[in-house]
């Protein structure tokens, strides 16, 4: 089933009426759906290039990775550790180094 062609959409995003009904992009039969490949076997360098630029994404590796703990602490400790914004549990494990001389 295709689409109808919005106008308000078309005019928000650039295309035309024209340029709607030039596209020919039907949807796929139920036999192209049937022997349709995964993108891994049909392109397998595009799929592992994918992989390899999504590896890639976000921060690296820490050399020293942090280990997530839950510990219970005083209201006011807590409230005084979160007086200084965003960062208190760096800024808590700074204090923790600097107190045990890490």
């Amino acid at each position: 089933m295709t689409k109808p062609f919005d106008p308000a959409h078309a005019k928000a995003h650039g295309y035309t009426k024209e340029d709607w009904d030039a596209v020919d992009s039907p949807e796929a039969t139920d036999d192209e759906l049937a022997t349709a490949l995964p993108m891994h076997q049909a392109a397998p360098e595009l799929a592992a290039a994918l992989k390899t630029e999504i590896a890639r994404r976000g921060r690296p590796p820490a050399d020293t990775p942090k280990v997530a703990v839950s510990m219970r602490l005083d209201r006011d400790l807590l409230d005084r550790l979160k007086e200084g914004g965003r960062g208190w549990q760096t800024r808590a494990n700074a204090m923790l180094r600097e107190k045990l001389d890490l």
